[in-house]
């Protein structure tokens, strides 16, 4: 059974950091391309920031140069360093993990984080 578990949300002070984890079971992390999408209230979720399985990484307009993300594979676990945040961060944070196999997508999400940014 796969499962994508995140944690490291919470509430921060505007200009300040955080670090999203989203540990992998039944799953080989560095076999999918990995990313973290966010929901904020009344809006639809919306991608932050890919990393492939080949290494290549992309960014929302919005976090580039703020925010990084990265992937341990000898831990499972892909992290989103987030860096000068903003209110309008705030939202669920979900970790997404997509392969394509045998000419099948698969695709698999985590239950969510909440990132709070309010002073």
């Amino acid at each position: 059974q796969v499962q994508l578990v995140e944690s490291g949300g919470g509430l921060v002070q505007p200009g300040g950091s955080l670090r999203l984890s989203c540990a992998g079971s039944g799953i080989f992390i560095r076999l999918n391309d990995m990313a973290w999408y966010r929901q904020a209230p009344g809006k639809e979720r919306e991608l932050v920031a890919g990393i492939g399985s080949a290494g290549p990484t992309n960014y929302a307009d919005s976090v580039k140069d703020r925010f990084t993300i990265s992937r341990d594979n000898a831990k499972n676990t892909v992290y989103l360093q987030m860096n000068s945040l903003k209110p309008e961060d705030t939202g669920v944070y979900y970790c997404n993990a997509k392969r394509v196999l045998y000419m099948k997508e698969f695709e698999y999400w985590g239950q969510g984080t909440q990132v709070t940014v309010s002073s």
